[in-house]
């Protein structure tokens, strides 16, 4: 179904394009005085039975391929050998660079976009079929293969998820052996990546990640944390091969070659041969591929200035793209590619023009009107993801943009000099980097602004919505008088709120004693411990989570990075603590298992010369106001329900005279072994941070000993283990308690207050602390 709708909506362009004011006067032309596209009626009649005409054409469209790729999907041979959960091997070609996905622990397992070509059951004969496909391998050899490679492997056969297209999941469970080599493109765009990653080396971490991103989108040494704050700030384009990022590095070679006075012809001939040079650079991936056949509709209409011409040339490469494959409707990079390629043609155009009669000289104003435009077409797509309008994305880019050319430059000499000029292709990169470094700080300072993003709803109605208010603004300001009112909205409006914002408490909250950050189904606490230092407990999941709540907080030195227990739901973050800090100490309990997430914490910490130290009851530490002390466990646990929990960490932390009980995930027997041996008056706390996500194992003795104010509770949405437990959070709030949990609000933290213990909350989307 979204397919077909994906395909009416191109094909409605289509129909738009030819008739009606779209013709006659560019996207906010008008069609005469009268309203009349011609003799005989009105121009928006003819624009109706277009438009009739093109939803018939898509839907029909639309249904065959849709239809096409379900009947292979489905095909009986496949489907039972799918549905049978069977162990085949099979013969794929690589459609897209495989990708690492995020674990916890233990070595990267690599998601592997593959056209099915032969599927061999045991004892039965092979079956031939082209379906698309899924494998999941954890196999090294994986990382490596280009797309275009066939390769054989072995595994058992899963059903995708609901609603995908694709035939088939392969849990791979070989390494990939290769049929043939390569073709020649992929192979001389491998050279001309490792050359530039090699030149890249030398430069500083941000710069030299960034830079092969820019270039050819090869993010693989950026930085997470800068990653984030491009997203944050609007940039992430720059990091990505879209559409939009095609059209500006093809966009300088326009500019130099327009300076040069050359003809539109010869315009389009030579941006032509950079489009298929920087394909194979950047790897003629599907998704490449993509992008630049949308950079190539966008300078179809740049390089002839006939961008009219061009609307009906991207609705029908849409169209296209979409029947050859409908999971495109879908598909977030395929909407803004295609928007961002609109906003070229349809609004970028009238803004330089615009810029120009008012004095502004050509090449600015069309640096100014690409990405300002781009930015505008993309928004409501961005809007539906995210659920966030970003105030600082249109400044960001437009700032951005004087270092876009010569970084790009700079990085494309870089590649193409490595493989003859080694010390050419260092100074190339090393020039880059300049101009890169400039992009590294706009992206910080962006990310950094105070409501730089405000909520938006999510989803399709949040994005019809701002699609719908970005096209009647857009038509209404071209009244002086509607543009004027809109320049003094917004001031007022940023004016107003601003200050507002600056001087509210925000996130983190003054005082804060204790946050439990929101990372998904796991525990990462933070203990402040001085301006800018902080304990932490845990790490989560996975790094990004813990890295952004402590960049948060300001969190620049860690004192103590403690390990309650080596599960992967605390220990998967690990590297997310050590990313850009300084960490003073490692703890964790004298307890093997699992010797994966130990190895893994072990690791981390020797990559920045630290050693973890195993540590018990007695264990003591004091830093910045803040002293630490394990509690527990009392005696080893062995035959529980599960021992890592039940061997976990117990601390007990005080700062600025307020206590805070850690539990870690103890279980019952932990629980009850320490109310038994501490007694109540050693366990009462200030502040809880309920076990174990509040599941059901717990001591209630331990819940009525401790007579919290506060309880933090670190839990996973919509998690698979029915965490947290009703009854338990109910216990908890009888005694007087302020529960709050990661799940329904985000951050969370105590706070101390001259009159006692607050509290606080950042909010579950990040916008709204309390």
């Amino acid at each position: 179904m979204v397919g077909v709708v994906g395909l009416a909506t191109a094909a409605g362009l289509i129909g738009l394009g030819r008739v009606g004011p779209f013709d006659r006067a560019g996207l906010f032309g008008r069609a005469g005085s009268d309203g009349r596209a011609g003799p005989g009626g009105r121009w928006w009649a003819g624009a109706v039975r277009w438009i009739g005409v093109a939803v018939a054409l898509g839907v029909g469209c639309g249904a065959v391929a849709t239809a096409a790729r379900v009947s292979v999907r489905e095909a009986p041979a496949l489907a039972g050998l799918v549905g049978a959960g069977a162990t085949v091997q099979v013969e794929v070609v690589i459609r897209d660079d495989p990708r690492p996905l995020a674990v916890s622990a233990g070595p990267p397992t690599y998601l592997v976009a593959v056209d099915l070509e032969s599927v061999t059951a045991e004892d039965a004969a092979p079956v031939r079929l082209s379906a698309r496909a899924l494998v999941l391998g954890a196999d090294p050899g994986w990382r490596g293969l280009l797309p275009g490679q066939r390769v054989a492997a072995s595994g058992r056969l899963m059903p995708p998820r609901p609603g995908d297209l694709r035939a088939a999941v392969l849990s791979a469970r070989t390494p990939p052996r290769l049929l043939g080599r390569p073709s020649w493109a992929q192979r001389g765009a491998g050279v001309l990546r490792t050359g530039l990653q090699v030149a890249c080396e030398p430069l500083p971490d941000d710069s030299g990640g960034l830079l092969p991103g820019l270039v050819v989108g090869d993010t693989s040494r950026l930085d997470p944390a800068l990653e984030e704050d491009f997203r944050t700030t609007g940039l992430t384009h720059l990091t990505a091969v879209s559409g939009t990022n095609v059209a500006i590095v093809l966009g300088v070679v326009l500019f130099v070659v327009r300076r040069a006075r050359a003809g539109p012809v010869l315009c389009a001939v030579l941006c032509a041969v950079a489009l298929v040079g920087f394909v194979i650079l950047a790897r003629p991936s599907p998704s490449v591929i993509r992008a630049g056949a949308m950079g190539a509709i966008g300078l179809l209409g740049l390089a002839t200035g006939r961008s009219r011409a061009a609307v009906p040339a991207l609705a029908a490469g849409a169209a296209v793209l979409l029947i050859a494959d409908p999971e495109l409707a879908a598909d977030a990079g395929f909407a803004l590619s295609v928007m961002a390629t609109a906003g070229l043609l349809l609004i970028a155009p009238v803004w330089r023009d615009g810029l120009r009669r008012r004095g502004c000289p050509a090449g600015v104003a069309e640096a100014l009107a690409v990405p300002a435009a781009a930015q505008i077409a993309c928004g409501p797509v961005v809007a539906a993801i995210s659920g966030t309008v970003s105030l600082v994305a249109v400044p960001a880019n437009l700032v951005a943009v004087p270092a876009i050319a010569p970084a790009t430059l700079s990085g494309v000499a870089s590649a193409v000099l490595s493989p003859l000029w080694p010390a050419g292709a260092e100074f190339a990169a090393w020039v880059g980097h300049w101009p890169t470094e400039w992009l590294v700080l706009v992206a910080h300072t962006g990310a950094g602004v105070p409501a730089g993003a405000l909520p938006w709803p999510g989803g399709a109605f949040g994005g019809v919505l701002l699609a719908v208010l970005t096209v009647v603004f857009l038509v209404a300001a071209r009244r002086v008088v509607v543009r004027r009112v809109a320049i003094v909205v917004a001031l007022g409006a940023i004016l107003g709120a601003l200050p507002v914002r600056l001087l509210a408490p925000g996130w983190p909250p003054p005082g804060w004693l204790v946050v439990a950050c929101a990372v998904g189904q796991g525990d990462a606490v933070v203990l402040a411990a001085g301006p800018g230092r902080a304990v932490v407990v845990d790490a989560g999941p996975e790094p990004d989570a813990v890295d952004r709540c402590l960049r948060r907080l300001g969190v620049q030195q860690v004192a103590v990075l403690v390990v309650s227990h080596f599960h992967a739901d605390h220990i998967g973050g690990v590297t997310g603590v050590f990313r850009g800090r300084r960490v003073d100490a490692v703890i964790g309990p004298d307890w093997p298992e699992p010797a994966s997430g130990r190895a893994a914490v072990e690791k981390a910490a020797a990559a920045s010369g630290t050693a973890v130290q195993s540590v018990g009851p007695g264990w003591s530490w004091a830093v910045g106001g803040l002293s630490l002390e394990v509690l527990g466990p009392v005696t080893p646990m062995r035959g529980t329900n599960s021992d890592p929990n039940n061997n976990s960490l117990i601390l007990r932390a005080v700062g600025a005279g307020r206590s805070v009980l850690l539990l870690g995930d103890a279980e019952t027997e932990e629980q009850e072994d320490l109310v038994t041996v501490l007694g109540p008056a050693g366990l009462r706390a200030d502040v809880l941070k309920v076990a174990h996500h509040g599941s059901a194992l717990q001591a209630t003795s331990l819940v009525d000993a401790v007579q919290p104010a506060v309880a933090l509770v670190s839990v996973g949405r919509d998690n698979d283990y029915g965490h947290p437990n009703a009854m338990l959070l109910g216990r908890i709030a009888q005694g007087g308690a302020r529960v709050l949990r990661t799940d329904e609000s985000g951050d969370v933290a105590a706070v101390v207050t001259g009159g006692g213990l607050a509290v606080a909350a950042r909010g579950a989307d990040g916008d709204t602390p309390g």
